[in-house]
């Protein structure tokens, strides 16, 4: 008796003691995590990021507002992104990239979510409490909760099969408490026949549940972290949010193995884990599970889809702050609804490190068409304007000190290439994309364009591209669209004069060696430096003479 008594009392104070390691544990683990939080703060995040996977929420978004793919092409959004995200959780990177594609033309909605992004980042410390809970939905399976509300779900099994799967167990149990009171083969032979067909039956549909098994666990966990959030993220109580909650209580009830499941995993030895296993496979508990759970996914899939956007626009609210704080100054963008014009001082790309600021103004009834030399800098600096046009339309926020503009509808020809499969020149390929933008730039449009077009019609002969870049442009422009154009034809900056502005960025020669200041001049390009280009790069004299000469004879031709 003693020996007994002693053994349960050895038993008792190892698992104290495991039970207190494994406390001490997870304090120890969310101190690093805390720590890691704040060291990321306002920098870019040097992580591998799964765009499969991200863009799924996007992808099921058929709204006409979405940005094209060439245009989030051109303006390397995927990079933008990267910048960009600071998110803590799965759901929260698929909730930004999918925000950052869907240029917004409400103030009333961007105001509010300045609002939430002021709320919830006013309390660092709490600010950070809300990063570490967000993290517990950092698990690539936490990509998958969109299936549970983007996708339809057809029952696992026939009505048979789930009578079986529902009445199992309790055989097995009477089976086991009639052998203990009554030992007898017949009751052994069923047994035995009833866990074999058990575990064939628990293999065989392991596919079939595999479906699930990678988004419901991180339901759990996002049910969670939702109910921690509501009571502390700082921003107005959602009564929606309380209500899907509660809704979905029956459903986190029925995934309650499955949070049994989870913490063996963590704290528990291999052998524990393995009898749990066999138990769970013995009776049939994983495909019940999947079952019960699939009805109450059918009946709340609008409750799963708003907590899952509770959760993850918290994630981007912070997340927007974090890029904020990280710049060398932003703006919040204000609006214009009369006067059409643009008004940006001291611009820059987010993504180029000490990027030479410019500022412009234009109005929509007058292009500005940027002429440059090579490397100078007219293509980042068109593709500033865009990126920067959208990050005022989804995030709220510019790289620059001033952003007056309307709201507008982004469209772009930068990246076009030849298509050897397709028989497509450059030419018409760059024609296609142009004719696109025409298209939705028309006169009736309620929300006017900005267009951003690289080299326009590069790619056929001087005569017919400017005269078909003169036109084009025109009937952009007199459309109340803006337009900015970079360009080395000097001709169609004479033929546009009256419909647009001209820009320029030029360099100056040092040496043998090229010098950009990468700042916006107005007027027409004073020099050209292709030949300097070849020259630096060690070409023979002889053709770097001949050039010269060829050059300005063309040039006093064209004076002519």
């Amino acid at each position: 008796m003693y020996y007994f008594l002693f053994a349960l009392l050895v038993l008792a104070i190892v698992l104290s003691f495991s039970l207190i390691s494994s406390y001490y544990g997870k304090l120890r683990a969310a101190e690093k995590k805390l720590d890691k939080i704040k060291n990321k703060w306002s920098k870019p995040l040097n992580t591998r990021r799964n765009f499969d996977l991200i863009k799924t929420y996007l992808n099921a978004e058929s709204s006409s507002d979405r940005l094209s793919a060439t245009t989030a092409e051109d303006i390397d959004l995927k990079s933008v992104f990267n910048y960009i995200d600071r998110t803590s959780s799965k759901p929260g990177k698929q909730y930004l990239y999918k925000k950052l594609h869907l240029p917004e033309t409400s103030i009333d909605k961007l105001l509010e979510l300045d609002k939430k992004i002021e709320a919830v980042n006013s309390d660092k410390p709490n600010r950070e409490l809300i990063e570490l809970e967000l993290s517990k939905l950092n698990n690539t399976n936490a990509y998958y909760i969109v299936d549970l509300f983007l996708k339809k779900h057809e029952s696992l099994f026939v009505p048979v099969m789930k009578f079986y799967i529902s009445v199992v167990p309790f055989a097995i149990l009477a089976l086991i408490i009639s052998l203990v009171i009554f030992p007898n083969s017949i009751s052994i032979l069923f047994l035995l026949f009833f866990v074999g067909y058990n575990v064939v039956l628990h293999y065989a549909n392991k596919k079939k549940i595999g479906a699930y098994t990678n988004s419901l666990p991180q339901l759990l966990i996002m049910h969670k972290v939702a109910v921690w959030l509501v009571k502390n993220a700082g921003i107005e109580k959602n009564e929606e949010i309380k209500k899907s909650l509660i809704n979905l209580v029956g459903l986190k009830r029925s995934l309650s193995i499955i949070n049994l499941e989870s913490k063996l995993i963590n704290d528990a030895g291999d052998l524990s884990y393995a009898v749990f296993q066999l138990i769970k496979t013995v009776f049939l508990l994983e495909p019940r599970i999947y079952t019960n759970s699939l009805r109450h996914i059918k009946k709340h899939r609008d409750d799963i889809e708003r907590v899952y956007q509770y959760v993850a626009e918290i994630d981007m609210l912070v997340a927007i702050q974090s890029v904020r704080d990280g710049l060398p100054y932003y703006s919040k963008p204000e609006f214009i609804d009369t006067n059409i014009q643009m008004d940006i001082t001291d611009l820059y790309h987010p993504l180029i490190e000490k990027c030479v600021t410019n500022s412009l103004y234009t109005r929509a009834d007058k292009g500005a068409l940027i002429t440059g030399s090579n490397m100078s800098g007219k293509t980042t600096f068109i593709k500033a304007i865009a990126v920067n046009t959208l990050l005022a339309q989804t995030l709220f926020t510019s790289c620059t000190k001033v952003y007056k503009a309307p709201f507008l509808k982004i469209q772009t020809s930068i990246k076009t290439t030849d298509s050897i499969e397709e028989q497509k020149s450059y030419f018409q390929a760059q024609a296609v994309s142009i004719l696109d933008i025409m298209s939705q730039s028309n006169e009736t449009e309620q929300v006017k364009s900005l267009v951003i077009i690289d080299e326009i019609f590069r790619g056929t002969n001087t005569i017919e591209r400017i005269a078909a870049a003169k036109s084009v442009l025109s009937y952009i422009t007199a459309n109340q669209n803006f337009v900015f154009v970079s360009t080395h034809d000097l001709e169609l900056a004479e033929l546009l004069d009256e419909d647009f502005a001209i820009y320029s960025f030029e360099d100056s020669k040092s040496g043998k060696s090229l010098v950009f200041d990468y700042k916006l001049k107005e007027g027409f390009l004073k020099s050209r430096n292709g030949i300097a280009i070849l020259e630096s790069m060690g070409y023979p004299e002889s053709v770097i003479e001949d050039a010269n000469i060829v050059s300005e004879r063309m040039m006093l031709k064209y004076m002519e």
